[in-house]
């Protein structure tokens, strides 16, 4: 039987043990998320595609994983598609999708590797939450836009109980960016667990 993960991932913090975990858990991570019926990356996908003008421009799916949130941006028309992850594990499955134009590999304890305005969209799914990733990405990732551009992002309940991520969404709200889409909605049911999806335009 796999070992499980789920459960020890909002437990676990600091880069390097993240990306370990990861590292573990990339063999079996398709399967333990199907078993409980993620939603998340559909939901943001399909949001965003309802606000994009363009889906052959560029997008950053940063935090990639194994790349199912590639698999539903691509599946919502997005077709040119990088990806980014700390670990080499989850980006050698991703890699075998051949859902992405490039896979970048990043180093948590460096700033973010991107040039700004690369990028016209860039999805955070599942990532930003306790344990996995710092509110503050929100701030990161939304500044490497052009005005303009869109941020899809989720905050599962997890992250919706922690007022630093709460106030992460005010940040940018107070900064100008137009919130396009706010919906709370399925993550993992068969965890009973709920997500909020928003998608930010940057100002």
């Amino acid at each position: 039987m796999a070992e499980k993960f789920l459960d020890k991932v909002y437990e676990t913090s600091g880069a390097e043990a993240t990306r370990e975990l990861y590292d573990a858990w990339s063999s079996s991570y398709n399967e333990e998320i199907s078993e409980n019926g993620y939603q998340t990356p559909r939901r943001v996908a399909q949001a965003l595609a309802t606000i994009s003008e363009d889906q052959t421009l560029p997008v950053l799916d940063y935090g990639c994983g194994t790349g199912l949130s590639g698999a539903e941006l691509q599946s919502a028309g997005f077709s040119t598609l990088d990806g980014a992850d700390p670990s080499t594990g989850m980006l050698a499955q991703a890699r075998q999708t051949g859902h992405f134009r490039e896979l970048i590999e990043l180093d948590l304890s460096q700033p973010l590797p991107f040039k700004p305005n690369t990028y016209q969209a860039i999805t955070a799914i599942g990532v930003i939450s306790t344990g996995a990733g710092p509110a503050s990405l929100m701030d990161d990732l939304i500044a490497l836009l052009p005005s303009g551009g869109l941020f899809g992002f989720s905050l599962n309940d997890h992250a919706l109980a922690d007022p630093e991520y709460a106030n992460g969404v005010q940040r940018l709200r107070q900064a100008g960016h137009a919130l396009r889409i706010e919906n709370y909605g399925a993550h993992l049911p068969g965890l009973g667990l709920k997500s909020t999806i928003y998608i930010f335009e940057k100002k």
